[in-house]
């Protein structure tokens, strides 16, 4: 039998955590649909009591377009504690937000007025291609002695992708972090176990399987991302392939527990080919009778069913099989491990599950908002059908509040919403037993085109939600 972690209390990241200032901005990627526009980082005031709360008070123009803006985040690790990385003493005030259509890097300082971000530094697609062989960077985390940069293939448009590193102050582009790579292939995003000595990575698939949609021949066979990769953090080597089932498709979102102490997380699965529906895997670190170590394993602990539909209303890409998956995008942790909430970027929902045991998720709250078929409205704008669905999204520090958006990948976008995606930020309140509403008082419409995807919380001390 698995080692199992007992039923705890919440862990909390320190004894001043949830009580520091609430976020008091929402960073957004906005990525630009027109080739007359340029993509942005638009800045939200997320205040509570603020004149203009929920209201788009900054924007920093980029210049260029077509960049795809798929994720950002800060150049060091959160003063608060709870990371996987250790307390940096660099200063967290820039954000590097990667293109992945143009592999281009941009450095935003958010100083010294956090409303008016500057970009300062801008490297080239060539260059990120001539120092390390990859592009398409798409996932940025801060970690041991550098900003991590996870990148979906290399300059030929097939695979490895893999990971690269940039100094965290002068963000100079460092090297490939890889040194034995085994039979790892497909990237995406990465997570910490640094206690652990451990890395756990997962899999979307390379630039040329992702960058006109998804395809349905290589989703038929089983071509896209389906296990979860352990890397020696020390000697940079694989180590490990956790294969979760080659029906399960496109690994795309990992949340590690927050207590370092703690061996588990999270990893979002997007589509089962058995049945449309998606899942969550729980990775965990194995011990054996004796409690000693013995490997990593895997195992579904959250199924999601797709939801019969009139193929009518369908897109084409969906029309022959009568029914709306849930297509899991992405899933975030509360900081005290308690609470996990998952979005379903097809069926409109936003989910949350009390993972205090974590291999024994419960459901506690669903809010929905868009979706494929059902075009939920917000409530704050009720006549109004919405499209797009909860996709990306961030919970400020005390687990109060959840922040999403509703787009995904420009030619993604397109094939599931074939109508176009008009872009929003919505905010989601929680309750201690577990319940969710959607705030009615809160929704940001990006009326000028631009499709919203990563969204970042800032502190009003300066930290990150």
């Amino acid at each position: 039998m698995p080692h199992r972690p007992s039923v705890r209390t919440p862990y909390v990241c320190s004894p001043f955590a949830s009580e520091g200032p609430a976020e008091d901005i929402a960073y957004v990627g906005l990525s630009a649909e027109t080739p007359e526009c340029c993509d942005a980082i638009g800045v939200v005031d997320t205040a509570s009591g603020s004149a203009t709360v929920g209201r788009l008070v900054g924007r920093l123009d980029f210049p260029h377009g077509r960049n795809q803006l798929l994720g950002f985040g800060w150049n060091a690790c959160s003063p608060h504690g709870c990371r996987h990385a250790p307390r940096s003493t660099v200063e967290r005030r820039y954000l590097v937000v990667p293109g992945t259509a143009s592999s281009r890097i941009h450095i935003v300082d958010t100083n010294p007025d956090p409303r008016t971000p500057r970009l300062v530094k801008l490297i080239d697609g060539a260059e990120v291609v001539r120092r390390t062989g990859y592009t398409a960077p798409h996932t940025v985390r801060c970690g041991p002695e550098g900003v991590y940069v996870s990148a979906l293939g290399t300059s030929g448009g097939g695979g490895p992708g893999g990971i690269f590193t940039l100094h965290p102050e002068t963000f100079e582009i460092q090297e490939r972090w890889e040194k034995e790579r085994g039979p790892q292939r497909l990237a995406c995003d990465f997570a910490w176990h640094l206690g652990h000595n451990a890395m756990i990575t997962s899999g979307w698939g390379t630039p040329d399987m992702v960058a006109n949609g998804v395809s349905a021949e290589l989703l038929l066979g089983g071509k896209y991302g389906s296990s979860l990769h352990v890397w020696d953090v020390r000697t940079r080597a694989h180590v490990q392939a956790i294969d979760l089932g080659g029906d399960q498709q496109m690994i795309l979102r990992l949340r590690p527990a927050h207590n370092p102490a703690r061996a588990y997380g999270f990893a979002g699965v997007m589509l089962s080919l058995a049945d449309l529906s998606a899942s969550v895997f729980l990775w965990y670190l194995g011990r054996d009778a004796a409690g000693a170590r013995t490997e990593w394993n895997a195992r579904k602990v959250i199924t999601i069913r797709a939801r019969p539909a009139d193929p009518a209303r369908l897109p084409p890409l969906l029309k022959d099989l009568g029914a709306v998956p849930p297509l899991v995008t992405d899933i975030a942790l509360s900081h005290d491990d308690q609470w996990l909430y998952v979005s379903c970027w097809g069926t409109g929902e936003l989910r949350r599950y009390d993972v205090a045991d974590p291999f024994n998720p419960v459901l506690t709250g669903t809010v929905r908002l868009g979706g494929i078929v059902r075009r939920s409205a917000h409530p704050g704008t009720p006549g109004i059908p919405r499209n797009g669905a909860p996709q990306m999204s961030d919970v400020s520090h005390d687990g109060r509040r959840v922040y999403v958006t509703n787009a995904f990948h420009s030619a993604w976008d397109n094939q599931f919403y074939p109508d176009g995606i008009r872009g929003w930020m919505a905010k989601v309140d929680n309750s201690p037993d577990g319940g969710m509403v959607i705030d009615p008082n809160f929704l940001v419409d990006f009326d000028d085109g631009m499709r919203p995807r990563q969204v970042l919380l800032r502190r009003a001390d300066g930290a990150s939600g």
